[in-house]
């Protein structure tokens, strides 16, 4: 049996997407963090059949409702003094600036390398997004 020790402060991101884990990994940058990451591939769940979780141990300094473009399912718990202080169900934000990059060769953004990739929320219900610069479109799971 798997046993990661509980944590006192941090942060766990959960229902993540079998095998989507390593994208909000380098996301996130937690390979710069000097504190324990643990990242549990293809645990069984209920819910999903199977997923991936990443636990944190220590405070993270990001907008971690920013992560729903990358998986809407996730749900990120809040750890301080060994207990679930917050419990965040991501929705899908209105505006992603640096999360996605636009796939269109012909973007200003592929010829100004110092421009930020930015998309717009078109469809919600089918998670696309819209690049503001040349409306090339990105839906969440191509990622």
């Amino acid at each position: 049996m798997l046993n990661i020790s509980g944590l006192n402060q941090g942060v766990v991101i959960d229902h993540i997407q079998a095998g989507c884990a390593m994208k909000i990994y380098e996301y996130l940058h937690l390979e710069k963090l000097d504190c324990s990451v643990a990242i549990i591939k293809n645990a069984k769940s209920n819910k999903m059949g199977k997923k991936d979780i990443i636990k944190i141990d220590g405070p993270l300094v990001v907008d971690l409702d920013m992560l729903g473009v990358l998986d809407p399912t996730l749900t990120v718990n809040i750890i301080e003094d060994g207990n679930i202080t917050e419990k965040r169900h991501l929705h899908l934000p209105e505006l992603v600036t640096g999360i996605i990059r636009c796939k269109n060769p012909r973007c200003i953004t592929s010829i100004e390398q110092e421009l930020p990739h930015r998309f717009k929320l078109t469809d919600p219900s089918k998670g696309v997004y819209r690049c503001i610069y040349c409306e090339q479109a990105f839906r969440n799971n191509e990622s």
